[in-house]
């Protein structure tokens, strides 16, 4: 387990962390999403005791991560798959960390298999793409057969089949009882892979709650209608007591949007007052939506567009 109480960090004028408390708790997948600022990776190194905070505390099963001595037994963590000699070869790499913390020599074999890497373990680190260095760093987050994981954008650089494993190996891994910590800034992915999400912006906690809820609590699902009198089924919906707006498609196609229905709701409803239906859809409420509603005000770093002057 991973109990965060009070965390704060500072650098110089800058709060990167403020005052964030939650708990990771074993035998689920935990997303750790906010916009870029946030604090995410500020947080992670308190947890790994790179960074010292300026108030509060981080424990791995209720001691800090310095007071394990053999570290790689309890924690596996990914935060950099760069962080490694470049003259080294994959094996070696591991070798020397497996060597420091008492892990059997057996066990690099045994990682390299698992994230695929076998055939290359004897070239030199320095000359993987960017979807070998990750790979490699899952391989190290793995060596000590850890309990608790924490991983710092792990699918970064992946192609759609690694994405997956990943996904599927931390299901795994967590359906075994270990505590695991991911962020990632792909929300579609994120959908699929955790159970609980922690969302901070600006260094603080916004949301702790399943993903589930999450989505449903931020986000909207809605039924999509095209038909050739739209303002006589709107009048119908409204009448009903629900609201319906109209937008356009992808195609420029005039269409109605009808929140918190169904489908099988607005079926009957348009079948009741005779207005044939050319499209009825369902639209999901998504993660990204909810995350995107959620953390408006929390964005930092905002792109510019066509039209604001910022963009050529």
């Amino acid at each position: 387990m991973i109990d965060v109480q009070g965390l704060t960090k500072e650098y110089g004028s800058v709060r990167a962390v403020d005052d964030l408390t939650f708990t990771v708790t074993p035998g689920q997948v935990t997303g750790f999403l906010g916009p870029n600022g946030a604090g995410k990776s500020t947080t992670m190194r308190m947890i790994l005791g790179l960074d010292r905070p300026i108030a509060g505390q981080a424990l791995i099963d209720g001691k800090p991560y310095a007071e394990w001595k053999q570290p790689l037994r309890k924690v596996g963590a990914l935060l950099d798959a760069k962080a490694v000699h470049s003259g080294r070869s994959a094996a070696n790499h591991l070798k020397w960390l497996a060597h420091s913390n008492g892990i059997p020599l057996r066990r690099v074999d045994e990682v390299l298999g698992i994230v695929g890497l076998s055939d290359v373990a004897g070239k030199p680190a320095g000359g993987f793409s960017l979807g070998m260095g990750q790979r490699l760093g899952l391989a190290a987050a793995l060596l000590g057969d850890p309990e608790v994981l924490l991983l710092d954008e792990p699918v970064n650089g992946l192609d759609p089949e690694g994405i997956h494993w990943v996904r599927t190996l931390v299901r795994s891994l967590a359906a075994e009882g270990r505590t695991v910590l991911i962020s990632s800034h792909l929300l579609s992915e994120m959908a699929q892979t955790a159970d609980q999400l922690l969302v901070i912006g600006r260094g603080r906690l916004i949301a702790n709650q399943p993903v589930g809820e999450f989505v449903q609590n931020h986000a909207a699902s809605a039924v999509l209608v095209r038909a050739e009198h739209l303002s006589e089924l709107a009048d119908a919906l409204r009448a009903e007591g629900l609201s319906a707006t109209q937008d356009t498609d992808a195609e420029g196609r005039a269409r109605l949007v009808v929140p918190d229905t169904t489908t099988d709701y607005v079926g009957k409803l348009a079948y009741s007052v005779g207005v044939p239906l050319a499209e009825l859809t369902a639209r999901r409420a998504s993660l990204e939506e909810a995350f995107m509603h959620m953390t408006k005000d929390d964005v930092q770093y905002h792109a510019g567009t066509k039209g604001d002057g910022n963009v050529a």
